[in-house]
């Protein structure tokens, strides 16, 4: 099977989740990685080293930010042209839509958000979750080439072998597009959300510590938010330990106590890592649609019928801010921090 990859990237940093997509890509026969933008000789050399085994780049400088209709057309016209029987790409915002763009542009179907793909004779079955998480369903794509995305952490990374290497092929960009791209900012988290193996969140409850006195002349909302800030320190200071995330509930974003960068949910981002720990959090099922692919779920909360407690292999009744540092204080002398 022909399976053409598209490697998810900004500015350089990579989508981690597309080196998962090249090792799906490789069970299945010959993987190529499409990279589209400019200055992309390290990331041509690190395709290869996860198993390309060629690598297509289109490299312009109108490809330098993204722009959907651009992208999705060089992506349309090297399908045209290749015929590849799949193409995965990560899920991430900018992926979604040009997979859509681009399976319009073939006549095709597309998958989203698969967190299964298994060949059974000639025809790919892709696994899903629907219904918020709750059940997962197999289906198929009648077009071809098969577009998918996949969710990231869903399937294992292939290791990376720094003997191999090889020579890109370039490929003419499709640079037309009605969109022109002013400026953007970016937001500063130094592990991403999506990507780690440990996420430490926090919800509303971080704004509820009554032994905070905030500065004098602060009206009640704005010391709502002083001392939400004061929690998630803490929470930050626990998820640095871990060489993990800082997270946060819809409440909490909403609340104006961290920037929507950091919410996990339904109108969040999904995440799948091997530890979650939910402090203050309730547990509203948009939360929790966002964290099922979680490998193991710690609550803390006061409230012992929190709905987070019907999800969390542990949980913790109790109050965050006191059990949040000693959790801290006792990962730091267990891993010698």
């Amino acid at each position: 099977m022909k399976t053409f990859v598209y490697i998810d990237h900004f500015k350089g940093q990579v989508q981690p989740a597309s080196w998962e997509a090249l090792g799906v890509a490789k069970s299945f026969g010959s993987a190529t990685a499409l990279i589209f933008g400019t200055g992309l000789d390290t990331l041509v050399k690190t395709a290869f080293e996860f198993g390309a085994d060629e690598v297509l780049v289109a490299d312009d400088p109108a490809l330098t930010d993204y722009r959907a209709e651009s992208f999705s057309s060089t992506l349309s016209a090297l399908a045209s042209s290749g015929t590849p029987d799949l193409i995965l790409l990560p899920t991430t915002t900018r992926t979604r839509e040009m997979a859509a763009m681009s399976a319009v542009d073939l006549n095709t179907g597309v998958l989203i958000d698969l967190i299964g793909l298994s060949l059974e004779g000639d025809k790919l079955i892709a696994t899903r979750p629907i219904y918020e998480g709750k059940l997962n369903e197999k289906v198929a794509c009648s077009g071809k080439p098969v577009i998918a995305t996949l969710r990231a952490r869903a399937f294992p990374r292939p290791s990376q072998d720094s003997s191999r290497s090889g020579t890109a092929t370039k490929v003419e960009a499709k640079t037309d597009s009605p969109a022109t791209v002013e400026g953007y900012e970016m937001a500063e988290q130094a592990v991403s959300v999506t990507d780690a193996g440990v996420v430490v969140s926090g919800g509303r409850g971080v704004s509820n510590n009554p032994s905070l006195t905030p500065p004098a002349g602060m009206d009640e909302k704005d010391a709502e938010i002083w001392r939400a800030q004061q929690g998630f320190k803490l929470i930050g200071d626990l998820a640095t330990v871990l060489g993990g995330a800082v997270g946060a509930s819809r409440a909490a974003v909403d609340g104006g106590y961290i920037p929507y960068s950091h919410q996990v949910g339904q109108t969040g981002k999904v995440v799948a890592p091997d530890l979650y720990i939910a402090c203050g959090i309730s547990g509203a099922i948009q939360h929790i649609v966002g964290i099922r692919s979680a490998k193991l779920v710690i609550a803390i909360n006061k409230d012992p019928d929190a709905p987070i407690f019907k999800v969390a292999r542990y949980g913790v009744v109790g109050d965050l801010f006191a059990i949040v540092p000693a959790l801290t204080e006792a990962f730091k002398k267990k891993l010698g921090k």
